[in-house]
């Protein structure tokens, strides 16, 4: 697993009060929302400030494509990945 694959799900638990969670239950391919790891549309907000304020990156959260970079961890690094790289 990845150095920022583990900083994504730490995120996730610590931006989201996910006491009963561990690193190792969320799995890089695994749906955060719905079905998979179950969250909603507010922790949606609550993550996405929080990758924001972590890695210095804008998102927009009018873009078509957002919703997608938020599917899983490993979509969510490669998104952290390219907003830097940019």
């Amino acid at each position: 697993m990845s150095d920022l694959h583990q900083e994504i799900k730490m995120l996730i638990i610590d931006a989201l009060g996910l006491e009963d969670i561990s690193v190792q239950d969320i799995g890089n391919e695994l749906t955060l929302f719905g079905e998979g790891l179950g969250l909603d549309s507010v922790d949606a907000l609550e993550l996405g400030l929080a990758i924001q304020k972590r890695y210095g990156i804008k998102i927009d959260a009018d873009a078509k494509d957002t919703r997608n970079h938020f599917t899983n961890v490993a979509s969510l690094a490669a998104f952290v990945t390219a907003k830097q790289a940019a």
